[in-house]
Order: structure tokens, then C-alpha cells, then sequence
């Protein structure tokens, strides 16, 4: 058993007094979140054209292929919630570097098995639900991990700072990963995914663990009751980046433009940029008006590609949908994690967090299908309309917060 699963007084773990203290603690947690979105990026700009053109499956396939990660990140999340409650955050990134790593052995299988697309496939997606899992323990291990050595109230930080080396890595990830592929092959993509994952893994043994936070365990099913509703504005939020991530490589492909690529890391670059100059609106506006604000300005961005006529256009507006989808998970999260106390933290996150592997999931495949029937522009539309959904969901919330505030009266 772990030093973190039998530490027993719910002493907190010392809390930085500067603020430039707290950051250097941020990143230091977040360089795991890193890495493993590393191996999630290198290979997401590529995965497609290889089921689609190389093994020669339909693009339906194809979605499918990208969405079995997200499905196995949905299933796994409540388990990951409840690792970092009991076992605590340091042994959970551990496990998700572990799996990582089990992810760029399978990738490395598929890219040798490429004369036998069946087995390449099955590899390929074997790979995919090492990935999911790695995905959900890595990312809820990380920001419960930066928590405990920061302290609560810089929750809304951690979660911001967690999404920036997310979308850092996935810019980072998409064009080099298309260069590798062009350059040295698929088969260095998957060695390279196994070296960041065993990188991470001997970072994170090395690191210092965090007292395990003791108290009533919620049942997983009352905490997603209570997340629900945030949740599936979460979801409809998602939609859009999960359309461009799976299918903007394949859109650009359609309209015989360059620099597919380049969108994703737009979007990404978008995205970090947002969280660094607008994180601090969260605690200043509250976590609704920020999302009401972040769902308009992805919608926008997500019309703009469905009408692009150029590629410079489908490039403003995958801009536009990554500046806009920066704020939407910390903003719901920091509402949806207040929801219960500290010692169910880890569940409320990955409870919350579900949502998003379920929208991940579900648009991979759904957006093949639309494909299939009207082309890739209507993806972005149904995007688009999702977006304005969850605009009508979060004016809900909000209007329903603000009634429970003015029938609790002054404190």
C-alpha cells in the first residue's frame, strides 16, 4: 500500500505563500497532464488518414477509431475518481503513465501490422483504450495532486493551468506528429508515445505525495446526481472540439486545402491564450456568466468553419471555437466540484469530467454519420447548435443559483 493510502490524520499538505510559489507548483503537477496529452496529440492529426486512407475504412470507421479513446476515459473516470480519494493523487498518475505507455506498445503493433489492416486496426484500437484510461488517470490524478499542495481556494488556477498544458501539448502534438509521419513513419510515433509515458512515470515516483483527505465517501451515483445538470452543459460544449479534432484534417482534405494541422494548433494556441489572460474572470464574474460568455464565443467560431469558404476562414473559426472552449470546463467545474466536500473531490471531478469523455465518445461516430449523409461543413453546424444549447442550459443554472441564493437570504 501506498505512503498516501495509509497516511490517516487529514493533515494538508504545506501551502505556498507566494503566488510565484504556487505557480512553480502548478507546473510542476500540470508537466504529467503534459505529457500525457503529448501522447494523445502526436498521433490525433494522423490516426485518421491512416484508418481512412492507409487501412482503407470508411470515415465512419475512422471516428469510431478516435472515439474508443473517449469512450475509454467515460468508463474509466469513476474509477480514477475514486483512486485519487483512497490512493491518492501520486499513484494514480503513476497507474495512467503505466497505461500510457501500454498505449505506444499497441501503437507501435499497428504500425507494424499495416499489411493486415484488420490486426492493425484491433491494435490500433487497443491502443486507443490504453490512451482513455492513461487520459483519465493522469488528468483527474494531476489536478487533485496540484490541490492538495496548493490548497482549495486555487482550485479554479489548477483546473485552468491543467487545460493549458492539455491544449499545449494537443498544438504542440497534431503538426509534429504529422511531420514524424512524413519524415520517419507511423511506427516513431508509437516509440516516441512509450518514451513519454516512461518519462512520466520515473518523474512522478520521484515526486512528492500529498496526504490523502479523510471523511464520508459520497456514492459515485449521488455525486454525478449532484454534477449532472453542469455536466451536460460541459458535453454540449465539447461537441465542437470533438468535431474539429476528429474531422478538420479530413474537411481540409475534402476542399483539397493545406495546413490541416495548423487549424488544430490554432485552436489549441487559442485555448492557452484565453486560460492565461481571462482565468481570473471565473473568480471575479462567477463560473455561469463566464460559460454563457465562452458557449456564444465557441458557436461563433464553430459557424464560421461550417461556411468557410477558404482555408484562412476555417482557420479563424477553429481560432475562435478553441478561445471560446478555454474557459467552459473550469468555469462549470469550479461550480459542479463546490457541490461536495473536499473528501469526494476526486469523484466530483471525475464525475464531472464523464461528460466530457461521453461528448468525446459519442461525436466521433455521430459526426461520421453526418458525413456520410450531408459532408463534413454540416459537422460543424451540428456543433454549433449544440453550443447554443448549453448557452440555454447555463442562463438555467444561473437563474436558478441566483434564486437559491435570494431564498437562503443574508448569512
Amino acid at each position: 500500500m501506498s505512503d498516501e493510502a495509509i497516511s490517516s490524520t487529514p493533515v494538508a499538505a504545506p501551502v505556498p505563500a507566494s503566488q510565484a510559489a504556487v505557480t512553480r507548483q502548478i507546473l510542476a503537477t500540470v508537466f504529467f497532464t503534459f505529457l500525457a496529452y503529448l501522447t494523445i496529440g502526436i498521433p490525433l492529426a494522423v490516426l485518421p488518414g491512416y484508418v481512412h486512407l492507409d487501412l482503407g475504412y470508411s470515415s465512419f470507421i475512422a471516428g469510431l477509431s478516435i472515439s474508443v479513446q473517449y469512450l475509454a476515459t467515460f468508463a474509466s473516470r469513476p474509477n480514477a475518481g475514486r483512486m485519487v480519494d483512497v490512493a491518492g493523487p501520486k499513484q494514480t498518475v503513476m497507474r495512467g503513465m503505466l497505461a500510457c505507455g501500454a498505449s505506444g506498445i499497441c501503437l507501435i503493433l499497428a504500425a507494424l501490422l499495416v499489411q493486415w489492416p484488420a490486426l492493425s486496426l484491433t491494435a490500433l484500437i487497443g491502443s486507443r483504450i490504453f490512451l482513455g484510461v492513461g487520459e483519465s488517470l493522469v488528468g483527474t490524478g494531476a489536478i487533485i495532486w496540484g490541490i492538495g499542495r496548493i490548497g482549495a481556494e486555487h482550485t479554479a488556477r489548477m483546473i485552468s493551468w491543467n487545460g493549458i498544458a492539455t491544449y499545449a501539448a494537443l498544438a504542440i502534438g497534431a503538426p509534429l506528429g504529422v511531420a514524424l509521419a512524413h519524415a520517419t513513419g507511423f511506427v516513431v510515433i508509437g516509440i516516441i508515445a512509450l518514451g513519454l509515458a516512461v518519462l512520466g512515470y520515473l518523474v512522478a515516483r520521484a515526486r512528492p505525495a500529498v496526504p490523502v483527505v479523510r471523511g464520508e465517501r459520497l456514492a459515485f451515483k449521488l455525486v454525478l446526481r449532484r454534477v449532472l445538470p453542469y455536466g451536460m452543459g460541459l458535453a454540449l460544449g465539447t461537441i465542437g472540439f470533438g468535431a474539429i479534432a476528429t474531422f478538420i484534417t479530413l474537411y481540409y482534405a475534402s476542399h483539397n486545402w493545406a495546413n490541416a494541422a495548423f487549424s488544430l494548433t490554432l485552436f489549441g494556441g487559442f485555448f492557452i491564450g484565453a486560460r492565461l489572460l481571462f482565468a481570473n474572470t471565473i473568480t471575479r464574474f462567477g463560473g455561469f456568466r463566464v460559460a454563457i460568455v465562452s458557449f456564444i464565443v465557441e458557436a461563433i467560431g464553430l459557424l464560421a468553419l461550417w461556411l468557410a469558404t477558404t482555408p484562412e476562414m476555417a482557420m479563424a473559426g477553429a481560432a475562435m471555437a478553441g478561445f471560446g472552449f478555454a474557459l467552459i470546463f473550469p468555469s462549470l467545474g469550479v461550480e459542479a466540484v463546490g457541490l461536495v466536500p473536499a473528501p469526494n473531490r476526486g469523484a466530483a471531478l471525475g464525475a464531472y469530467s464523464v461528460f466530457l469523455d461521453l461528448a468525446l465518445g459519442i461525436t466521433g461516430p455521430v459526426a461520421g454519420l453526418i458525413v456520410g449523409q450531408f459532408g463534413y461543413e454540416e459537422v460543424f453546424l451540428f456543433a454549433a447548435i449544440a453550443a447554443v444549447a448549453a448557452v440555454a442550459l447555463s442562463l438555467s443554472l444561473y437563474r436558478r443559483s441566483q434564486l437559491d441564493l435570494a431564498q437562503a437570504g443574508p448569512r
